[in-house]
């Protein structure tokens, strides 16, 4: 199984931990794990008014994160880390067409970046124990990480299927290349 070895980790940030996240220090250490595993690291941050201000306390990453000096950052404004953003110049750029994702919140920016980037034709691999989000009135964090992650291994992406495999297994593929 080829995995590729770059990594995206959404909005692992200050004021969006502000919310208290499901296994915060589980899914950063998993996190890490997979940074330091990986060949390229893409940090997306989120840019808005009401605490995630650029250069902001809020904006920051959390300080946990064991980020490299090479990692590529984007800064969105959406859910989508493709809107009006130059994501996927900086990937077409760097020859990368496939990468696992990871970080928060899986309802929301996750989703829609992951989802965005499989219509354009990236390949994408769903860290399933590395990513996060809240409680909702819906349903509990737990619940809703299980079921993100089965809709999205039954996502139906004709000839680009997302693969959701575990963190120990995305890193046992990447040690077997």
């Amino acid at each position: 199984m080829s995995v590729p070895q770059v990594v995206m980790v959404i909005d692992m940030q200050h004021g969006v931990f502000a919310t208290p996240r499901f296994d915060r220090e589980g899914r950063t250490a998993r996190i890490n794990a997979l940074m330091a595993g990986a060949e390229q690291v893409i940090i997306i941050q989120h840019a808005e008014a009401g605490g995630l201000e650029e250069d902001s306390p809020g904006f920051a990453l959390l300080p946990a994160l064991n980020v490299p000096e090479n990692a590529l950052r984007v800064t969105k404004t959406a859910c989508d880390a493709f809107w009006n953003t130059p994501l996927e110049a900086l990937l077409r750029e760097r020859n990368i067409e496939a990468f696992v994702a990871c970080g928060c919140a899986s309802d929301y920016c996750v989703d829609a970046t992951i989802k965005q980037a499989a219509s354009r034709g990236f390949r994408v691999t769903i860290a399933a124990d590395a990513h996060t989000t809240a409680n909702r009135t819906a349903a509990t964090a737990p619940v809703l990480i299980d079921h993100y992650n089965e809709v999205w291994a039954n996502l139906t992406v004709p000839g680009n299927p997302l693969r959701v495999l575990s963190t120990g297994t995305i890193l046992a593929a990447w040690q077997a290349n």
